[in-house]
């Protein structure tokens, strides 16, 4: 899959919200343009106008180490949006001669004996595309609602954006909504080959209005640490803080873990929500939702710019 449109949108998006003042760069007369111009970006980084022009139209094929750093820093980029251009950059090279097949990876059973391991934590396993892959009892009553609409397939992305239940579920929904999207676009530009993935995204997009205007603003996040306002239906309001930890292996698995401060009542909620997980004995594994969710096998969704 050539991502040449990526690219252009993700570069030109990144030159349109710096002015030249936050550069250090004179203006004179009237700007036709948001932001600087692709000349101004090619003298920020040291580059002809030409080389620029070309890396804006989505050609970062064999580009070095030392341009890319020099236009990371004259559009300004962050850590997170800088690893993104790299990724970019990577994925524009020669592509593989062979398209495998992709293998799911799978949860380890001392991962999962781990994640079991901590009833009084709501922890779980997902993968690059924020599909959940195991649970704990406690995460699968965290997020019920989720696990109760067979839509979702066990994803947070298809919950946010696809289930009314999570505008009420999530406190501040549209920051959430927009780690999400950012995560998602992360992980198109690691793996532009990822037919899974690049399906979802074009799902949302199709299916979504809020996804495809948060898709569209070039945004990129890496979750890791973060708090989390939630409004669970059975204990009301819970604010947790959430770790995520990769996995040290090649399987892009996560594990998320949340938790509450001792003393606090999000601590006595998660208390109350593991007593009422384990005496309901309702608890539903992500794999049966997943295979009650309707499968749709469409051809390669191209990955909205």
């Amino acid at each position: 899959m050539d991502n040449r449109d990526a690219v252009s949108a993700f570069l030109r998006s990144r030159r349109e919200r710096i002015t030249p003042e936050q550069a250090g760069l004179p203006t004179y007369g009237q700007r036709r343009v948001p932001g600087l111009r692709r000349g101004e970006v090619a003298t920020l980084a040291g580059v002809s106008v030409e080389y620029y022009t070309r890396l804006e139209r989505g050609n970062l094929k064999g580009v070095s180490d030392g341009v890319l750093d020099a236009l990371a820093q004259a559009l300004r980029l962050d850590g997170t949006e800088r690893m993104y251009l790299y990724d970019l950059a990577r994925a524009a090279g020669p592509a593989p001669k062979a398209r495998q097949r992709v293998v799911r990876p799978t949860v380890r059973p001392s991962v999962a004996r781990i994640v079991e391991g901590m009833p009084g934590l709501p922890a779980s396993v997902m993968n690059n595309r924020l599909d959940t892959l195991a649970a704990n009892s406690l995460a699968r009553a965290l997020y019920s609602e989720m696990y109760a609409d067979a839509t979702c397939g066990a994803n947070i992305a298809r919950f946010a954006f696809l289930s009314p239940a999570a505008r009420r579920f999530y406190t501040d929904w549209e920051r959430m909504a927009r780690f999400a999207v950012g995560a998602l676009r992360i992980e198109a530009g690691k793996n532009p080959y990822d037919r899974e993935l690049s399906n979802l995204i074009g799902e949302l997009s199709t299916r979504s209005d809020e996804f495809r205007v948060m898709w569209g603003s070039q945004d990129v996040y890496v979750f890791s640490q973060s708090t989390k306002r939630l409004n669970h239906p059975l204990v009301g309001d819970l604010e947790l803080d959430q770790e995520t930890m990769t996995l040290p292996d090649e399987s892009g698995l996560s594990v998320v873990v949340y938790s509450a401060p001792a003393g606090t009542a999000a601590e006595e909620g998660l208390k109350l929500l593991a007593s009422w997980s384990a005496t309901t004995g309702q608890e539903q594994h992500p794999e049966s939702t997943s295979k009650h969710r309707p499968r749709r096998e469409p051809e390669v969704c191209p990955i909205p710019p």
